[in-house]
Parts: C-alpha cells; structure tokens; sequence
C-alpha cells in the first residue's frame, strides 16, 4: 500500500465523518439559535431549556436519516474492507 493509497483513504474517511455528523451538527445549531432567541426575548435564563428540543431533533434526524446513514457506512466498510483486502 503506497503513501498515496493512505491518504486517498484518510481523505474518505473524513470525508464520510462530515457527510455523517453534519445533518445533526446542523439541526442541534438551528434549535439551538432557535431557543437561545426564544430565551434572549423572554428573558429565561435556564441553561438546562436547550438539551430536551436539542436531543428530540436529533433523535427525530436519527429516524429520519438512520436508514441513509447505515446504508453509507456498509458501503463504506466494504470498500476499505476491498481494500485491505486486494491489496
């Protein structure tokens, strides 16, 4: 396995880590902004009001991307499973 091959499957491998992270990373940021104006205009100082509507979203995304997400990570390990394997 050459430096080149690594990298390819270092840059792949980051490459999926976004393509999987991102949905949640980016519905926790808009219920988050969401809620932290909500309390700026209410004036609600309570820390703990953002971890229920952040952590239902996230399982609402699970349920709705859970099936794409495992889908992408099969292909993803038979790939580099092919990999290793051939080479």
């Amino acid at each position: 396995m050459t430096t080149a091959q690594v990298l390819d499957i270092m840059y792949q491998t980051f490459q999926m880590a976004v393509r999987l992270t991102m949905p949640f990373l980016l519905i926790s940021m808009i219920v988050g902004v969401v809620i932290a104006i909500f309390q700026a205009a209410t004036q609600i100082s309570e820390q703990t009001l953002t971890f229920v509507p952040k952590f239902i979203s996230i399982l609402a995304v699970m349920g709705f991307l859970g099936s794409s997400i495992l889908t992408m990570l099969q292909d993803f390990f038979r790939q580099m499973v092919g990999i290793i394997g051939g080479g």
